[in-house]
């Protein structure tokens, strides 16, 4: 995309191209989402304006078009639960040399954009030399996943793990993570993923026709040492059935209920009671409802430094080659109805990425930028 740089915030340089973003106008079909154009804003102090490289289409965002994302914000808005780009101007009180630098950061909503404004605190350095579009694939979920296991169920060397939807976004990240930190793995995921879950050293259950907390007594009859459970519903109360005394669960979802409807915060809340019931029990077992950004109720400052020291020990593992970054699909951001069906349709293994579009950015059909305000069509 073409820039044409004049003084800006600080004293560093300011893109006069203008931003487009992928909108989420309600409880809408994919192909309804909307692109909008509008000017790149001036970072204000403290803040940074990165160039979005890559975006990605995370579970978040499909609950999100449903209106069943938990705490989403209220429609219209831009989805998009993170991103890596390049850091294009920064503000008062930010380091000028930062500008040119690769940053990643977690965001929940907005990442679907040429450019996002963030608080430079908020951003993370990507190693020197790792793609973008990888890098993306192991931010919300390398995150999520490194804090769920070593931070949360904390499970020695040799001992056994279940991870369900193993060949999923977060669990492809978390199987491998444990893989390297000397554990065994069992993974849920249909039968077209097994060899690709044998190949990372997992013993594969297919979930579809299995009896899989029977299968899963076969090969571990002394019970697991943890289990990471996202479907919720019935399978979260298999999961604590599963573990081994002494053993953690952890709950990160609740993707069962995705399609349904009602309230969107009574499949967690029913979990959360659950949690609650089950660690007030004498049986030396424990329960968590993991969510990524409850450690910001202890103050910005120590979110920010935990989720940069986790998300940076991610990056490391995969440069030593303990994790790798399973990309599905590569579309343009302004394909990003195809992406969220492609990642929506379950046939993929890894994460479908969105990155800038070639040439001037349009989709065909789009509506031409006037440069009179905001403008928006349908992603086609």
């Amino acid at each position: 995309m073409a820039t044409t740089a004049t003084p800006g915030a600080a004293g560093t340089a300011r893109s006069t191209t203008r931003l487009v973003e992928v909108v989420l106008p309600g409880t809408v079909e994919p192909e309804q989402l909307q692109l909008r154009h509008r000017e790149i804003p001036a970072p204000g102090p403290g803040q940074i304006v990165v160039r979005v490289e890559a975006t990605g289409v995370s579970f978040a965002e499909q609950q999100m078009r449903r209106g069943r994302y938990y705490d989403q914000p209220p429609f219209p808005f831009v989805p998009g639960y993170d991103l890596v780009g390049t850091v294009e101007t920064t503000g008062a009180g930010v380091a000028p040399g930062l500008v040119g630098a690769r940053v990643a950061a977690l965001v929940k909503v907005g990442g679907w954009a040429s450019h996002v404004l963030l608080d430079a605190a908020d951003a993370v350095a990507v190693p020197p030399g790792v793609d973008a579009a990888e890098a993306e694939t192991l931010v919300v979920n390398g995150i999520t996943a490194w804090q769920m296991l070593h931070r949360k169920a904390r499970v020695r060397s040799g001992g056994t793990i279940l991870v369900h939807g193993a060949n999923g976004g977060v669990g492809t990240v978390l199987v491998q993570l444990a893989r390297a930190a000397g554990l065994r793995v069992i993974g849920t995921a249909s039968p077209r993923h097994h060899d690709a879950l044998r190949d990372l050293g997992v013993t594969p259950v297919d979930y579809r026709d299995e009896d899989v907390p029977a299968r899963v007594r076969e090969l571990a009859p002394g019970g697991v040492d943890a289990v990471f459970d996202h479907l919720g519903g019935r399978s979260v109360v298999d999961s604590w059935g599963l573990l081994a005394p002494g053993g953690t669960l952890v709950s990160y979802g609740s993707a069962t209920t995705r399609d349904d409807t009602g309230s969107k915060q009574w499949p967690v809340l029913k979990i959360l009671g659950r949690v609650w019931l089950w660690n007030a029990l004498p049986n030396g077992r424990h329960a968590y409802f993991f969510n990524v950004w409850a450690g910001r109720a202890f103050g910005k400052g120590r979110f920010r430094a935990r989720l940069g020291a986790d998300l940076t020990e991610v990056f490391q593992a995969f440069r030593r080659g303990e994790v790798s970054a399973h990309i599905a699909a590569r579309l343009p951001l302004t394909r990003a109805a195809e992406a969220l069906r492609l990642a929506e349709s379950g046939t993929v293994t890894g994460k479908v990425v969105l990155v800038p579009d070639t040439g001037d950015g349009q989709a065909t059909g789009e509506v031409p930028d006037t440069g009179d305000g905001p403008t928006a069509d349908l992603v086609r």
